[in-house]
């Protein structure tokens, strides 16, 4: 099996409620991108492993096993450059601050090779770090397609473990801004609860206390509407969708959330999520940089109408 950083590595253990489904559909399931034929072929190839052994298509996964896929990059060519805006908010020879709006995927994924920031930034400075491999230069961190907001892009190497170390330690500085269902009725709150891989949904995260990692989110509410709150939410961790479920575990979804909402009369396409402040020390000088960038005009229409009500 090739192991080098071309190939993206996945990783699940399984759970009492997938006991005896067959390999070829539980891997599907973990990921809406992956066509049960693909990963089929996949598993075929050998590119599937239970507890470190190949194994056939009809297998059916046990409690406890513990399954790898490892995803081949591209067959034809290199991810490719393309020219599209970016909001760039700091450039410089090691570090780009960018200003992703809703809607853009971040970084290539298997089966979405294109339209995305890391092809807007391939094109724009031609130089990116390449620790992550050929689907994410430069990606420190990431946020979601339909959250919107500060992101820092590593220009070199040396930039990204400078970065990630900062990341790792929890030094970074990153507020973000959403709009929650319901009135939160406590002025400040913090939220510490593990998060992992939902046992009944694996497609979503969830707060569990088992194959989980330790997750913090601090929040202050900003503003009160008839049914909604606005909060500025400062993350200790960075655990995926770590804020979208912690607000759903305390009751609160976010308004719009297709993964973790619930129904509302406030009608808004994708999660009011914005990454608002980025603050870290430069990888090379050492001095500290803090950045902030305006919500997006959707939010802003949005909370102008909450206000009116």
């Amino acid at each position: 099996m090739e192991n080098t950083p071309l190939f993206e590595r996945f990783d699940w253990t399984v759970e009492a409620a997938d006991k005896g489904e067959r390999i070829d559909k539980f891997i599907t399931s973990a990921n809406e991108d992956w066509s049960r034929s693909q990963v089929q072929a996949w598993v075929k190839e050998g590119r599937v492993t239970v507890n470190g052994e190949p194994i056939k298509n009809n297998y059916k996964v046990a409690v406890d096993d513990e399954v790898t896929l490892r995803v081949p990059p591209p067959r034809e060519l290199a991810i490719k450059a393309e020219e599209m805006p970016l909001d760039i908010v700091f450039e410089d020879a090691d570090v780009v601050v960018v200003n992703k709006p809703r809607g853009l995927v971040v970084h290539p994924a298997p089966g979405h090779y294109s339209g995305t920031l890391v092809n807007g930034l391939m094109h724009h400075c031609k130089d990116l770090s390449g620790i992550n491999g050929v689907l994410r230069p430069g990606i420190v961190h990431r946020i979601d397609k339909d959250t919107s907001g500060l992101l820092m892009i590593a220009k070199n190497d040396k930039a990204h473990m400078g970065l990630a170390e900062q990341l790792k330690n929890h030094s970074v500085n990153r507020k973000y801004v959403a709009l929650v269902n319901g009135v939160i009725p406590h002025e400040m709150g913090t939220i510490d609860a593990p998060i992992g891989r939902d046992p009944k949904n694996r497609q979503q995260m969830a707060v569990v206390f088992e194959n989980s990692k330790s997750a913090v989110t601090h929040f202050v509410v900003l503003e009160r509407f008839a049914d909604a709150t606005l909060v500025e939410l400062k993350l200790e961790t960075g655990r995926t969708h770590q804020i979208r479920v912690h607000m759903k575990y305390i009751g609160y979804p976010l308004v719009g959330d297709p993964k973790y909402g619930m129904k509302s009369n406030i009608d808004f396409d994708g999660q009011a999520l914005h990454a608002k402040t980025l603050g870290f020390e430069h990888p090379r000088t050492g001095e500290y940089m803090e950045f902030e960038a305006e919500l997006p005009t959707e939010m802003k229409e949005l909370i102008a109408f909450l206000r009116q009500q």
